[in-house]
Order: C-alpha cells, then sequence, then structure tokens
C-alpha cells in the first residue's frame, strides 16, 4: 500500500482536505495538513468516534503530501488480517506513514512493540508519522509505557462529529456534485433509519448513485426505502 498506485485508485476522492467539513475541527485539520506537506511540522495523533473524519484527514494526508513530492504509505490496522505487527514492521521507506486504527492493537504485545520501533525509526530518518485511533493515548489501554509515552507527546487533535445539520449540509453538497437532489424527505427518512455517521452516508451516497442512474429514477423515499431493503429496483 505505498505510493506506487495513484491514490485515487485505492480511496474516494471525496476524501481531501477540501471535501473535509472541519466545524470545530479547523484546528486539527491545519495540523493535519501541515504535517503532511512540511517534514519539520509535528506529528499528530487524532482521536475521535466513528465518523468523525479521521480516515478522510489520514487519506487527504497522504494525497497532500504525494502533491509536494513525498512519498507516502497508509495503514488501516483495523482491516488488516494476519500479522498486524508484520504489516507495521513491513511499513518503510516512505516520507509519509499515515497509521489509522491504532485502537485496534492496544494490548497486542508484539504489534506494540512494532510500532514503537517503527516510531523510533521514523524519528531518526525526519520522516513524519500521523496516527488515528478511537481514543487518546492514554485510554487506548497501550500496555507498553514507552509507546504510550511517545503517543502521548505528539500534538493531539480531538475530533467531534459533525452535528446533524452539517451532516445534511456534506450531504446534499455531495450529491449535488453527483447531480443528485436529496428533498427534506428523504433526508428525514435517511436520518431515522441508516447510519447517522457521515463516512457511512458517504459510501451509501455511491451506492444511490449508481442505482438511481441505473434506475433512472429520481432519489426519493420510496427508492431508498427500496433500495436499502436490497430490491433490484425501486418505483417514484
Amino acid at each position: 500500500m505505498t505510493s506506487q498506485l495513484p491514490l485515487a485508485l485505492r480511496w474516494p476522492r471525496r476524501q481531501r482536505f477540501e471535501h473535509f467539513r472541519a466545524g470545530e475541527n479547523a484546528v486539527a485539520l491545519e495540523a493535519v495538513r501541515a504535517a503532511a506537506t512540511d517534514a519539520a511540522a509535528p506529528w499528530v495523533f487524532m482521536a475521535g468516534p466513528l465518523g468523525s473524519g479521521r480516515s478522510h484527514l489520514l487519506v487527504a494526508a497522504c494525497q497532500a503530501a504525494i502533491d509536494a513530492g513525498r512519498t507516502v504509505q497508509y495503514l488501516p490496522l483495523a482491516g488488516l488480517r494476519g500479522s498486524r505487527a508484520a504489516a507495521i514492521r513491513g511499513m518503510a521507506g516512505s516520507d509519509l506513514l499515515a497509521i489509522d486504527d491504532i485502537d485496534s492493537v492496544a494490548g497486542e504485545g508484539e504489534a506494540e512493540h512494532a510500532l514503537f520501533d517503527t516510531f523510533n525509526r521514523y524519528r531518526a530518518e525526519g520522516c513524519t508519522l500521523l496516527f488515528s485511533a478511537l481514543a487518546p493515548p492514554a485510554s487506548l489501554g497501550v500496555a507498553l509505557p514507552d509507546l504510550r509515552s511517545r503517543l502521548g507527546s505528539l500534538t493531539q487533535a480531538v475530533l467531534k462529529p459533525l452535528d446533524d445539520a452539517e451532516r445534511r449540509h456534506v450531504l446534499r453538497e455531495q450529491a449535488a456534485a453527483r447531480g443528485i437532489e436529496l428533498d427534506d424527505a428523504v433526508l428525514d427518512w435517511l436520518f431515522v433509519h441508516h447510519a447517522r455517521d457521515l463516512g457511512t452516508l458517504l459510501d451509501l451516497l455511491d451506492t444511490l448513485d449508481r442505482a438511481s442512474l441505473a434506475a433512472q429514477r429520481r432519489v426519493t423515499v420510496p427508492f431508498l426505502r427500496n433500495l436499502l431493503k436490497g430490491e433490484p429496483s425501486a418505483g417514484h
């Protein structure tokens, strides 16, 4: 998972800094942006619940680093199969490494030692590390004291999820970019009957875009209801 493949082939283009609605997370956004493009900028540890934009910012940082002529790697720990310690140790040779979901290896001795060694190696080489987790380092349950200390020494960015009004704005904006109109009735139904974190909602929007185009239907509540039931087509 290195920069040998164009980033756009691996992640949605919506995961860029310009598509991140900061809300109360403007300071975190600027800290991650600085780390992505400037090797001398402080490393950042982002903490926040699902849907708060952690992965979005890490992927955006990777793209910004590539645009600045840096090599990158992105490691989503929660989605890995097999030895996560081996995967961590295999990350080498990049100017920036973004490690997502640190909480998924908290308490795993081999993985924690691999993170500790990677931290020290990147620091010695003058490269950049970015981290994300559900909670700050002190609350993760990291067993290795030296790793917990190093993670705690970084710039801490606690992300807050967007409120419903902001999520609605993002959905409408992203839908409009695809030529889809989401009226209040559709959004009201969606927010009651579907997961409300922004990442899941935007994934659904991708599915909705393909389904509405294939069916040549505008998006209505019946269309959305049938789509979420897994029906092959939807009515008006």
